[in-house]
């Protein structure tokens, strides 16, 4: 048990540090409220209005979501790839040349349908 004790408290830290920070936001943030900020949306562009039932979503914001996920998780899984290069196998090598065909497949898949574009 002595083992996890360290684990232990790192985790009482996180969570007394999130509580912490969110209990004491409300009185050291500033208190200026507006119409915009009061909107669904405080980037302060007005939203355009919608249907009743809701609207249709552009497709560029999946595609966005998509390529944020993609490469994100290519970097998660290549960084200790990188680290521990030298003392993998050849494998490791060809397991990690298969997996970034992979992503460059869903590369120019996003490219060629237009969700590099941002106009």
């Amino acid at each position: 048990m002595n083992e996890y004790i360290p684990i232990l408290i790192l985790g009482a830290l996180a969570v007394a540090f999130a509580l912490f920070s969110v209990g004491i936001a409300p009185f050291t943030g500033p208190a200026r409220y507006n119409r915009a900020k009061m909107d669904r949306y405080e980037s302060g562009i007005e939203p355009s209005p919608l249907p009743e039932g809701g609207g249709r979503i552009s497709i560029k914001y999946f595609f966005t979501a998509m390529m944020f996920i993609i490469f994100d998780i290519e970097i998660v899984f290549l960084y200790p790839f990188a680290v521990a290069f030298d003392q993998l196998s050849w494998f490791a090598f060809f397991a990690v040349m298969l997996f970034l065909v992979n992503i460059t497949i869903a590369y120019v898949y996003e490219w060629r349908r237009g969700g590099m574009e941002w106009t």
